[in-house]
């Protein structure tokens, strides 16, 4: 009787992930190289006489205790940068989604309707100049508490451009498609739903990509100046106030990669919902 003897495992899962990986090397490769570049000049300029911020050496040093121990939580706002960012998140994402609803919803009518347009175009230009710091004081005074003074600052920063290339995607949207329709006398949420939307979605989903890096900007504004509150904008200026110049970068460093982590989780949403021929 022949006993059949068990054959090695195929090579080929090993070689396909090989070679996945060589894929992404001129991906990570100049990145990795442009990163080295900054690092090594700014320790440079950091070891010139009389330099007053520290260079990357000094900050990951100072702050050794904060990388390693981000979920810390002694109450209060005496918390590790994974619950400071989180906090900020959170914000983020309630003002965002609000602002999302509202700005989809406001851009659709006045897309749809000239009059509406014309009559509110001046006020929304007028509004959507007013930097998010200046609206921090009015919040304040209006709401007379932080936390809802701080979703507020980043619902009306983060609405603008959700709503005007919301309006602009409508206005856009091929005459053939608007003949078709009433050809085919079609519901207006028959309308709506499949010729209105799936037109306009590459429009909304520019404005909704500039939102979210516009709201990640605004919660770290509103922060900033609001004291008491657990967030990355409040422990920024907290450290600064302490004179604790390393934890400042290093916060920095935090929100740059957690607002490209958005970005581009923004952008793989997109890429995901869109017909190949929206791209």
């Amino acid at each position: 009787m022949t006993i059949a003897q068990k054959r090695p495992a195929s090579p080929r899962l090993d070689n396909s992930f090989i070679s996945q990986i060589q894929k992404q090397i001129p991906n990570i490769v100049p990145p990795a190289i442009a990163i080295a570049i900054f690092l090594v000049v700014w320790q440079l300029f950091a070891w010139i006489p009389g330099a007053t911020l520290p260079g990357p050496i000094q900050v990951i040093s100072d702050t050794w205790i904060l990388i390693l121990y981000p979920f810390y939580d002694k109450g209060g706002i005496d918390k590790g940068l994974f619950w400071q960012i989180l906090a900020s998140l959170q914000r983020v994402a309630i003002s965002y989604t609000l602002a999302a609803i509202v700005g989809i919803g406001v851009g659709v009518l006045i897309g749809v309707n000239q009059t509406m347009s014309k009559a509110l175009d001046p006020l929304f230009q007028l509004l959507r100049t007013v930097p998010p710091l200046a609206w921090v004081p009015i919040s304040l005074a209006a709401l007379r508490q932080n936390e809802p003074a701080a979703l507020f600052v980043i619902f009306i920063t983060a609405i603008w451009p959700i709503l005007i290339n919301t309006a602009v995607g409508v206005t856009q949207i091929p005459q053939d498609y608007n003949n078709v329709a009433k050809v085919l006398q079609l519901s207006r949420k028959e309308y709506f739903l499949n010729i209105l939307i799936p037109s306009a979605l590459p429009y909304i989903f520019t404005g909704l990509r500039i939102a979210i890096g516009l709201a990640w900007l605004a919660i770290i504004a509103a922060e900033i100046v609001m004291s008491g509150i657990v967030g990355i904008g409040f422990f920024i200026w907290d450290a600064y106030q302490n004179n604790n110049v390393s934890e400042v970068i290093l916060a920095l460093v935090y929100i740059g990669v957690v607002g490209l982590i958005l970005d581009k989780f923004m952008a793989w949403l997109q890429n995901l919902i869109l017909p190949a021929e929206q791209k």
